[in-house]
């Protein structure tokens, strides 16, 4: 049976409007609905239950030319509301710490963002490979993940390059994954790609999954990598492996959680070359390394 959230888009892609164009034809007829709201609708994080939400809905429907009534009829009950909600109804938007939160939630429609926060994050990996000319070469991500509820089937990767004039990165399925849908926005240099498992996981269930992404020669210089976590995950490892040929002449590891202002820690070059820090049940927030060249 097709859900609220899947109606909606059906209904979307059939009718062939925007999410944009569809909240513009809204606010003409006195209904306010944000860009993030309509997203959200759609992907399943929230549907429309309040009494204003619901004549916006009325009116959605004669937007995208359905039967009067066919999605207010799959909204359901209410949801339960209070301190016993799932914590993942309270988590940050999908841009969040992102400045192009609004651009992001737009990309997001080209892809299935529906199963995020079903996904609890128990381990990630990053390794970030630096070549000879201070060039971003690769990166390796690995993940393990475990549903929170019977069906997730993919991860979604937001990617952005610091140097907007460089083609963005190709994004390559590693190991338990295999490339979904790709939405790139190269004026920003935005990049989302969909990581599809081998098939729909259990509740409880885990994958370990493995991508990388290469850049195009020549590379962008390398001066930082962060990674932003909308979800808390429970282990981060982040590896930034340089070339001998070229050595930075100093590194800080940097943390910000959510509403907390930024750390900064020097960390010094091992003998392998590479600098690596953990982080234990960490997030919503920033993490990362930046370094300065001679």
């Amino acid at each position: 049976m097709v859900d609220f959230a899947g109606a909606l888009r059906d209904a979307i892609q059939a009718r062939g409007l925007g999410l944009e164009r569809i909240q513009e034809r809204l606010r003409a007829e006195g209904f306010s609905v944000s860009l993030a709201t309509l997203s959200y609708w759609q992907t399943g994080r929230s549907r429309p239950e309040r009494r204003e939400s619901l004549a916006a809905l009325a009116e959605l429907e004669k937007i995208l030319e359905v039967d009067p009534g066919s999605l207010a009829a799959l909204v359901g009950p209410p949801r339960p509301r209070g301190r016993h909600l799932h914590k993942s109804q309270e988590a940050p938007a999908l841009g969040a710490f992102w400045s192009e939160q609004d651009l992001i939630t737009d990309l997001a429609q080209g892809v299935d963002t529906r199963w995020d926060e079903r996904l609890t994050r128990l381990s990630q990996h990053d390794r970030v490979n630096v070549g000879p000319e201070r060039g971003e070469m690769s990166f390796l991500v690995r993940q393990v993940l475990r549903a929170e509820a019977d069906g997730p089937d993919r991860y979604v990767v937001i990617v952005r390059l610091d140097e907007l004039e460089h083609p963005l990165p190709l994004v390559t399925a590693v190991r338990n994954c295999r490339l979904g849908r790709v939405v790139e926005h190269v004026e920003s240099a935005f990049l989302l790609a969909e990581l599809l498992f081998d098939r729909p996981l259990a509740k409880g269930e885990t994958v370990i999954t493995e991508h990388a992404l290469h850049n195009y020669p020549p590379f962008p210089t390398a001066t930082n990598y962060e990674r932003k976590f909308r979800l808390p995950v429970r282990e981060y490892v982040l590896e930034v492996c340089f070339d001998p040929a070229a050595l930075p002449r100093a590194v800080y590891q940097f943390q910000q959680m959510d509403g907390q202002t930024e750390q900064v820690t020097p960390y010094e070059v091992d003998v392998g070359n590479s600098v690596h820090a953990i982080a234990l049940d960490y997030g919503p927030g920033r993490y990362g390394f930046r370094w300065d060249w001679d």
